[in-house]
């Protein structure tokens, strides 16, 4: 039987770290300020926000979010942006996606002051992720983040194991391939046009799936040692609408060594990361 890594224990212990850092930040003049620019009323995102309000003010950090219309003009989304980056009282800051069509073209992740990027997506972030950071000086993609801390707290070195990472979206696969060669993995990054899938996922100590696939993965990707890691950073609904992950987790549970869960598993660590990286960004601007 896997061991099954549930965030829960892990994220409690960050959250009273974080409480702690967010109340000497307090005595030295500087509350932590998260804004979130939200469009329009997009059911996942209206609950998204939400949860990321409450979060940073149960760890003592203040959140507002900004609605703006469906229908808001260019001109007055960009000026609300820029407003928000400017001010000095504002540490975090990122927009809500997806983007209405009429604002799609729109880059945000370069609108927002890299010190201010909690979601760490701004160019200078992901340049010093792509020159070797680790998160000493860079604001991490907060999925990514989430996912090494997980396997920090298991123990896990990622030091010359073989990884790999099914998916390249901009938001975990890429960023995440590349967090994990900075702590001396090899990883193969897979795609759909990867021909010989299996043949990887086989020969791969830890598999990372995150291509938004309903149970995918399954007992016929692993090698039949069952020592692997498997990290699911899928979110779907199967068949009968009941919420899971990329993994089959039922099919795989007992071929592998260890298995983070859908629900309660990398989701609720992408939350608390950004909860980190508030704080560090907070504490940088109040250093400066």
């Amino acid at each position: 039987m896997a061991t099954v890594l549930k965030a829960a224990p892990i994220s409690q212990q960050i959250v009273d770290d974080l409480a702690k850092q967010c109340s000497l930040l307090k005595k030295d003049g500087c509350i932590p300020c998260l804004k979130v620019i939200l469009i329009g009323e997009h059911a996942p995102s209206v609950i998204y926000t939400r949860n990321k309000k409450k979060f940073m003010e149960s760890i003592g950090a203040e959140c507002e979010i900004i609605k703006l219309a469906e229908d808001v003009s260019e001109e007055n989304f960009l000026n609300t942006l820029k407003t928000q980056a400017k001010d000095k009282s504002v540490h975090g800051l990122f927009v809500q996606l997806p983007l209405p069509k009429h604002l799609s073209h729109i880059d945000v992740g370069q609108l927002v002051p890299p010190e201010k990027d909690v979601d760490g997506f701004h160019a200078q972030n992901l340049y010093k992720l792509m020159a070797g950071d680790k998160g000493e000086n860079a604001l991490l993609p907060c999925t990514p983040k989430g996912v090494m801390t997980m396997l920090k707290h298991a123990g896990v070195s990622l030091e010359g194991k073989s990884v790999a990472v099914i998916g390249r979206s901009l938001i975990v696969g890429k960023p995440l391939s590349l967090l994990m060669t900075n702590y001396n993995a090899t990883v193969t990054m897979c795609h759909s046009k990867t021909s010989n899938l299996k043949q990887v996922t086989k020969s791969s100590d830890i598999i990372v799936a995150a291509i938004g696939r309903a149970k995918f993965i399954n007992s016929e990707f692993l090698r039949s040692e069952g020592d692997q890691i498997l990290i699911d950073v899928g979110i779907n609904h199967d068949s009968d609408g009941i919420l899971c992950g990329d993994i089959d987790q039922n099919d795989v549970e007992n071929k592998c060594a260890l298995i983070t869960p859908v629900p309660g598993g990398v989701g609720k660590m992408t939350i608390v990361s950004l909860g980190q990286n508030l704080i560090t960004a907070a504490t940088n601007q109040l250093e400066k």
